[in-house]
C-alpha cells in the first residue's frame, strides 16, 4: 500500500474556486472511478496551494485507476473546463507508511 500526495499551485486568488471544483467534481468523479480520497488541505501559509492524499493498495491498482480515470473524455472535459484555474502541472510524491504509522 502507498500514498500519492498532491499538491497543486493554482493561478493567484484561485484556490477558493479550484477547492471548490475538487469537492464538487473531481473528487466524486475519481472516487466513483475507484480512487480512495483519504485527506485534501489549503496550505495556511501560502493562499494558492491546495494539496490532497489518495491511496493505493498496489501499483498495479494505481495503473488500473489512473486508466479508469486520465483515459476518459470525463476528464478531458474536467480539465477544459477547470484547468485554467491551475498555474502548473501538480507536484506528486509518493509516500510509503512506515512500519508504526497509523496509515497502515
Amino acid at each position: 500500500m502507498f500514498y500519492e500526495f498532491r499538491r497543486y499551485t493554482t493561478r493567484p486568488g484561485q484556490r477558493d474556486a479550484w477547492v471548490q471544483v475538487m469537492q464538487g467534481e473531481i473528487l466524486p468523479y475519481q472516487t466513483a472511478q475507484g480512487m480512495t480520497y483519504v485527506a485534501s488541505f489549503t496550505d495556511d501559509t501560502d493562499p494558492d496551494t491546495y494539496c490532497w492524499i489518495r491511496r493505493f493498495d498496489s501499483e498495479a491498482q494505481r495503473q488500473e485507476l489512473y486508466a479508469a480515470v486520465y483515459d476518459t473524455d470525463t476528464w478531458r472535459a474536467l480539465l477544459a473546463r477547470h484547468g485554467h484555474l491551475l498555474a502548473a502541472e501538480p507536484h506528486v510524491t509518493r509516500l510509503v507508511p512506515t512500519a508504526h504509522s497509523p496509515l497502515l
